[in-house]
């Protein structure tokens, strides 16, 4: 029961009654201002709150309460965006090598966010080929940070050294050519005991052999895998494309050839020592370690074909055949082979690392 000063729910949910009709008999007279009911009261308060009262004309029973819109909240700000890692880098270093008697120069590729990450990373060795510099793989580093910033590969160290002996034929080898116009170098001894332990001193690099990789085209594919299979406790997975790994001679026009990297004294080559270092003469032994080894070979199908039928077989697409053929018979070998639409070239390249570094690193240590 409620009072008549008090608005009841089945007051609030009936419609506003039109006014009733003045009494015909009764002009209408002014008078003066009224007191207040408490009902008055009421209403007068509603009215200064904004919201409207509805009732008869004759002071009847109100019908509904209208409240005014409320004001649209402002809504929260976004939150802010993920914080993004620094770029990466390629930097230049070089430092005294005994093995040399000469500064060795590498440049160093550091992955987005290395600065600050605090992390150690697996790292990939990358090789040139013939004629060419350490410079030459900084075209890949915006593929390197595409496909880290996907996912598709963990984030890792890129090690890139120079090789200019030989007239940059040294096939990263030691050469024991003695000519004074042209000597050889100890590459491999320089690479194997002063390279990677400067790399492992000198930066965040998880120092096993499940976490380093080589990569290398033409005459760095021949080093790719010779160090792959020479040296199996260091390396975990390898690249090898276009490779330039004649066997079980090279050609007669092959740089192998020219500038003393399988020569002796004042021979140029030496067919013995070329066999010698050849990766048909170290599987055996390094079938025996039997340490697993991930490689993926690639080749063009546009390579170069030798002019001289007896020498087909060393047409770089076929010695790429060969490889697989080979080593795929290893049990700890896992081997993919890809000939590729095009020539002795990046196109080729950059499209067999899009592939083979996911396949590498799904048998290496991630960043730790």
């Amino acid at each position: 029961m409620t009072s008549k000063d008090e608005l009841s729910p089945a007051d609030l949910g009936r419609a506003c009654p039109a006014p009733r009709d003045a009494q015909a008999t009764a002009p209408t007279v002014p008078s003066p201002t009224p007191r207040l009911s408490r009902r008055g009261l009421v209403l007068a308060g509603l009215g200064g709150l904004g919201v409207t009262a509805c009732g008869g004309g004759d002071g009847g029973v109100p019908g509904i309460l209208t409240p005014a819109p409320a004001p649209t909240p402002t809504p929260p700000p976004p939150p802010p965006p993920p914080s993004s890692p620094g770029p990466s880098s390629i930097t230049e270093i070089n430092y005294r090598s005994a093995a040399l008697n000469d500064s060795s120069w590498v440049k160093i590729y550091l992955p987005p966010g290395y600065a600050a990450s605090g992390l150690r990373y697996p790292v990939i060795y990358m090789l040139h080929g013939r004629g060419d510099t350490l410079s030459s793989w900084g075209r890949n580093q915006a593929m390197f940070d595409e496909l880290i910033a996907a996912g598709t590969i963990p984030p890792f160290i890129g090690v890139m050294p120079d090789a200019p002996s030989s007239n940059r034929g040294g096939y990263y080898v030691d050469s024991a050519y003695t000519s004074s116009a042209l000597p050889g170098a100890k590459v491999e001894t320089a690479f194997m005991t002063e390279l990677l332990p400067y790399v492992d001193a000198n930066y965040r690099t998880l120092p096993q052999r499940e976490a380093r990789a080589l990569a290398g085209y033409s005459m760095g594919a021949y080093g790719a895998l010779r160090y792959a299979i020479a040296y199996p406790e260091q390396f975990s997975a390898t690249i090898v494309m276009s490779p330039a790994i004649y066997t079980p001679l090279p050609p007669a026009g092959s740089s192998s050839r020219e500038f003393g990297a399988f020569g002796s004294g004042n021979t140029l080559f030496v067919d013995e020592i070329y066999r010698s270092k050849t990766y048909p003469a170290l599987l055996p032994v390094f079938a025996a370690k039997n340490l697993p080894l991930r490689m993926f070979i690639s080749a063009g199908d546009d390579e170069y074909k030798e002019p001289n039928p007896a020498e087909a077989m060393n047409d770089i697409d076929m010695e790429a055949h060969l490889l697989f053929n080979r080593v795929s018979r290893v049990a700890s070998v896992k081997a993919e082979l890809r000939i590729l639409n095009g020539e002795h070239d990046w196109p080729v390249w950059q499209a067999t690392l899009r592939e083979a570094l996911p396949f590498i690193f799904k048998g290496m240590s991630k960043p730790a």
